[in-house]
């Protein structure tokens, strides 16, 4: 006489649920993902504003301001301020002015704390092998620049880090309106 088998022995019950997961985790596998939502536009309207941008005579002994028209999506302070040294890097529309950076040099990033204002030059602006005066200019032009939008000072960094001088030009201060008073 054979021994009765039970139907729902706890390995039958066990392996029944292990075999009903893998049939669902296949089909799940399976199925065809949902076709994703292309993200929506965030077209905010910009605005036009005007900013004194600062560039050099040719002798790169005074300071010469330009009226420059830039567009911006925020009006904050520093969204301003970036624009400003954006079209500060491209160079002057007046040929009679000098920029002060090589074209396609790229712009320095800014940042604002307060009423600080800390600019991060790129590397590209460690290898220009300007003179001191050309060294200077280049802080001063980017310092009136960003002081004509509001701030009290200007912080240098060099690839976001401190640097104690870009060539012959001390950066361990904040440069203020008055350090390019003489220019």
């Amino acid at each position: 006489m054979s021994v009765p088998r039970k139907l729902f022995s706890p390995f039958n019950v066990i392996s029944a649920a292990l075999l009903a997961v893998s049939v669902l985790a296949l089909q799940a596998v399976q199925r065809t993902p949902p076709t994703p939502e292309p993200p929506k536009l965030d077209l905010t309207e910009r605005q036009t504003l005007k900013v004194k941008v600062y560039f050099t005579d040719p002798q790169v002994q005074a300071l010469k301001a330009e009226t420059r028209t830039v567009q911006v999506s925020r009006t904050n302070t520093r969204s301003v301020a970036q624009a400003a040294v954006d079209v500060w890097a491209r160079g002057p529309f007046d040929k009679s002015f000098l920029g002060v950076v090589p074209a396609g040099t790229p712009a320095p990033k800014v940042y604002l704390r307060g009423q600080h204002y800390y600019v991060d030059l790129p590397e590209a602006y460690t290898k220009l092998r300007y003179g001191a005066s050309g060294e200077r200019m280049l802080l001063c032009t980017l310092t009136r620049t960003l002081l004509e939008q509001k701030g009290q000072d200007v912080t240098f960094l060099v690839s976001g880090q401190n640097v104690e001088a870009l060539g012959r030009i001390d950066l361990t201060q904040p440069f203020a309106a008055g350090d390019c008073a003489d220019q």
